[in-house]
């Protein structure tokens, strides 16, 4: 029989407590480590970032912070220099040809592919609709909502850039229908333009405020209508509604994405207020406006087209400003 020396049993015991000691300090690592993926991941899903730490104390020695500019912040920039303002004697001439528009067309397209845009299937039935967070409608949470309530809106400027002039939204559908006219109501709209064919019964709630609602079904989706003199006319009757109705709220535009139809609309009755005022109208500038506020405002080079056949028509309805 082998007996071991205290010696070694002191230095076996050493050993099995060290190595036991060593076990659990990589099994806590690990659980750590878990533990933070698993956070990463869980901050993945919300779509927020992880925070970072930084070590601060040798910046002193490294070059100056520069500031760069976002693929978001370059678009922006490029859409608010954009101009190519019109004269009525210009527009009433039609001093633009097709291939022109087009290509004006293709290149604002181009410049706005960095645009940030939102996918939500569940209330979004579009692919792709471009939501810009700086100009979102935000919708009031309730004491029952734990969260507030998401829609697909947009404020849009006006006229001379007056903030808060109309909301561009998609086309309520039934898991969004209350949440839709929840909008309506907590932004005192006055009127709704509804661009498409007529899809839902709407309701008020228990207090009574009179909105307006104007349905234009005869307007296809992604094209145009048959004639300007119709949109003109649409135009005219939302013009009288605003100046008798009591309430300063944004008129309420949508048609399907809330985009193609509805931009067209804006940007036109936009021109019209530019050359009763002006007697010149900058359509590229308008349309720019627009995407600043919601990305893909006027979907096709056939409705920038007929944007332009809109407005020279009303210039030439106009008496004609002559320079001083």
């Amino acid at each position: 029989m082998v007996l071991a020396c205290p010696a070694c049993l002191r230095i076996n015991s050493s050993s099995s407590l060290q190595r036991e000691q060593t076990e659990a300090g990589m099994e806590k690592a690990t659980n750590k480590s878990q533990e933070v993926k698993k956070h990463v991941r869980l901050q993945d899903r919300r779509g927020s970032n992880v925070s970072l730490v930084l070590d601060m104390s040798s910046l002193s020695t490294t070059e100056p912070i520069q500031s760069v500019s976002t693929p978001r912040d370059v678009t922006v920039q490029l859409l608010n220099a954009a101009s190519h303002v019109l004269s009525q004697k210009m527009l009433q001439e039609q001093s633009w040809g097709l291939e022109q528009l087009q290509e004006e067309f293709a290149k604002l397209e181009k410049e706005c592919k960095s645009k940030e845009i939102v996918k939500n299937e569940m209330q979004v039935p579009y692919l792709i609709v471009p939501l810009d967070p700086q100009s979102r409608v935000h919708l009031k949470r309730t004491e029952s909502q734990e969260e507030e309530c998401y829609i697909n809106a947009n404020y849009i400027r006006g006229y001379a850039g007056q903030e808060k002039a109309y909301i561009a939204t998609q086309g309520p559908m039934l898991n969004t229908i209350n949440d839709f006219w929840t909008m309506v109501w907590q932004e005192e709209s006055p009127l709704i333009v509804m661009l498409t064919k007529l899809k839902e019964e709407k309701e008020l709630k228990d207090k009574c405020r009179t909105v307006k609602h104007i349905v234009f079904s005869s307007w296809p989706d992604q094209k145009t209508p048959e004639s300007a003199k119709t949109l003109l006319h649409l135009i005219w009757e939302v013009e009288k509604i605003q100046k008798a109705s009591e309430s300063m709220g944004p008129i309420v535009v949508h048609c399907s994405a809330g985009i193609g139809r509805t931009g067209c609309f804006i940007a036109a009755q936009i021109g019209c207020q530019q050359l009763k005022d002006k007697g010149e109208a900058d359509i590229l500038g308008i349309v720019c406006q627009l995407r600043i506020d919601r990305g893909g405002m006027i979907q096709t080079s056939e409705q920038y087209q007929f944007l332009h056949h809109t407005l020279a028509m009303y210039a030439s309805q106009l008496p004609e400003i002559t320079d001083s």
